[in-house]
């Protein structure tokens, strides 16, 4: 303070040049501001080094690792620097705490959208959607630890990489519909090619797995308990490798052989399979309830439940969504997912998204009053236009695809 003070008499002396220190404590201010924001945006994704190999590590823990649009930026020069650097082999993610992530940050989105601050959810959506495509083209190996919660873009920032290892502690699940959403970041990709119908059981129920049932499914690769997780990431480190081939049997050798139980997915697929391919969401309800007659198991039950609990209007788009996700690129999904999202945001057919995250993350009553109430009221005008063109000024989502070509 006294260095202040002692700065602030001395421009006094030279009356022609005052406003030069409010301007240059103005600067100072700035320049401090800006490494705040650096400092935090570093902080939201740690980097950790490896002998031949980077780790980017989610890091807002109180939040679930919900992701930011900072995150999404960061995340993005981060792989794109490592992919460049011929010392590194390989690339991992984890997430602190006790989630991978739990997807994007809606929270901040819903003020943003009461704030009307749209370019800001935009950029959201677009930072993103443009890393998941980065991961989904990467040309080096990469192994997501799914130790914990993994929901929503927390899906997406994993399972178009390489490898994703599945621990006893991982919860899976696209709960998108019960906030009025759609499932996203990728979501319509890579349900929609899963085993027979289980995509649209995954995405019009949010229903949750575990991390044996992921591996089942080909949603993960691997398998480890999460207390050997540790001794897994000492012996990776040694690895000087950026054959797939190599990392893939390290994992195998490293990992847990597990089964599933009884209470298993894979013991419903044909089940699922016969209600969730009919063509519309009633229909899906009619064979669900028919289902639930017939056997009365506590799955059917439990899936009815939630699609009644759900947005009527993301249901119907959410269904829509994982049917063309089937025959579309990576980058055609992402595309679509994008002009979804910006039409759910605009709020021109339903408030339901802010409605959905009023009722179960912010006031948490559970008691959203969905707009329109029921599928009868939803008409095929409403959803087809989640999936018309943007407005003739609203650029569409742009990804390098004459530059990085998808593998899967």
């Amino acid at each position: 303070m006294q260095s202040l003070k002692l700065q602030s008499l001395a421009w006094r002396s030279r009356p022609s040049l005052r406003f030069l220190p409010h301007h240059r404590r103005l600067s100072a201010s700035v320049a401090a501001a800006t490494a705040i924001q650096d400092d935090n945006l570093q902080n939201q994704v740690l980097v950790e080094g490896k002998a031949s190999a980077r780790a980017a590590i989610l890091n807002r823990p109180n939040s679930l690792n919900a992701l930011t649009s900072n995150m999404g930026i960061r995340l993005k020069k981060l792989y794109e620097s490592w992919e460049d650097n011929a010392d590194i082999g390989f690339v991992m993610m984890k997430g602190s705490g006790r989630a991978f992530s739990a997807g994007g940050d809606v929270i901040s989105l819903y003020h943003l959208i009461n704030q009307g601050k749209f370019e800001e959810c935009k950029d959201l959506f677009r930072n993103i959607y443009s890393f998941i495509y980065t991961l989904g083209t990467y040309l080096k190996p990469h192994v997501a630890v799914l130790d914990g919660i993994t929901m929503g873009g927390g899906g997406g920032i994993s399972v178009p990489g390489t490898f994703r290892i599945a621990t006893d502690k991982t919860v899976f699940s696209t709960p998108e519909i019960h906030i009025g959403f759609h499932p996203d970041a990728a979501a319509s990709f890579y349900l929609s090619h899963l085993t027979g119908y289980v995509g649209e059981y995954l995405a019009l129920t949010g229903e949750k797995i575990n991390g044996v049932d992921m591996l089942a499914l080909g949603l993960a690769t691997h398998y480890s308990m999460s207390a050997r997780l540790s001794w897994i990431d000492e012996r990776l480190a040694k690895l000087v490798t950026d054959d797939p081939s190599v990392l893939d049997s390290s994992l195998a050798q490293y990992g847990d052989v597990v089964y599933p139980d009884k209470q298993s997915i894979v013991h419903r697929l044909e089940a699922i399979d016969r209600c969730f391919s009919r063509e519309t969401v009633e229909e899906i309800i009619d064979a669900l309830e028919e289902e639930a007659a017939r056997s009365n198991q506590d799955w059917c039950h439990r899936a009815l439940k939630k699609l009644k609990e759900a947005s009527p209007l993301s249901l119907k788009v959410s269904l829509r969504s994982i049917r063309e996700g089937r025959y579309q690129t990576l980058d055609e999904c992402l595309i679509r997912e994008y002009r979804m999202s910006l039409h759910v945001i605009s709020k021109e057919v339903s408030p339901d998204f802010c409605e959905g995250i009023r009722a179960r993350l912010v006031e948490k009553d559970i008691e959203p009053k969905w707009d329109p109430p029921t599928l009868k009221h939803v008409s095929d005008d409403m959803v087809d236009h989640y999936f018309s063109p943007l407005g003739e000024f609203e650029p569409e989502l742009k990804l390098p695809t004459h530059l990085r070509e998808a593998f899967i």
